[in-house]
């Protein structure tokens, strides 16, 4: 059981800091209930840290002690080891645009897996379902308008498309307006202004 507990940390020492380890990928260790066995024993001595069901987490060592790692980089290893696509919340996005100057107080994320929550050390990590549409372009401006646009609704939207002509180049513009089709109605209106003055 020890040497097993000393594979599963050098496992994790191996990897990107904040990516979620999980029984299903230390098989070749040993048997599921042996792993499942050491990573909750790690986890009780401290040594690793519990984000959810199944779902255990090294933390990061630092000249002041231990931490929890980042929860972008929780989010971005979760998102890869699942293989769901994970995107801001339209109130993060909102923000990072400068069309709000609300700062989220919670880490909430859109995905296309299931709905639930990770706890982080002392942070809770919220992941909601999202529809398809809420989910496109990843990583890029145009998603950020798209989840942004959402979460103001149609009352801010026009405002906000207002704001955004001014700070997405060109290529950004019409990437944004490649979607219409893939948009609700109302939004798919506004992204259309985007494009129809530049």
């Amino acid at each position: 059981m020890q040497t097993i507990a000393k594979q599963v940390l050098d496992h994790a020492a191996g990897l990107p800091e904040g990516t979620p380890l999980v029984a299903k990928e230390l098989l070749h260790l040993g048997s599921r209930a042996t792993v499942d066995q050491v990573l909750s024993r790690l986890m009780r001595r401290g040594i690793l840290l519990r984000a959810g069901r199944g779902i255990y987490v090294l933390p990061v060592e630092s000249r002041f002690g231990t931490r929890a790692p980042s929860a972008v980089k929780m989010v971005e290893g979760l998102a890869n080891r699942r293989g769901e696509t994970i995107v801001s919340h339209g109130a993060a996005a909102a923000n990072a645009l400068g069309l709000t100057t609300q700062v989220p107080m919670r880490a909430v994320y859109l995905t296309s897996g299931p709905s639930r929550r990770l706890k982080l050390g002392a942070q809770m990590i919220e992941f909601r379902h999202a529809p398809i549409w809420q989910l496109i372009f990843p990583g890029r401006p145009a998603g950020e308008v798209v989840r942004a646009l959402a979460w103001l609704g149609p009352e801010k939207a026009g405002e906000a498309v207002q704001k955004l002509r001014a700070k997405l180049s060109a290529s950004e513009l019409k990437e944004v307006a490649s979607a219409r089709s893939r948009l609700p109605t109302w939004m798919a209106q506004e992204v259309s202004a985007l494009v129809s003055h530049g």
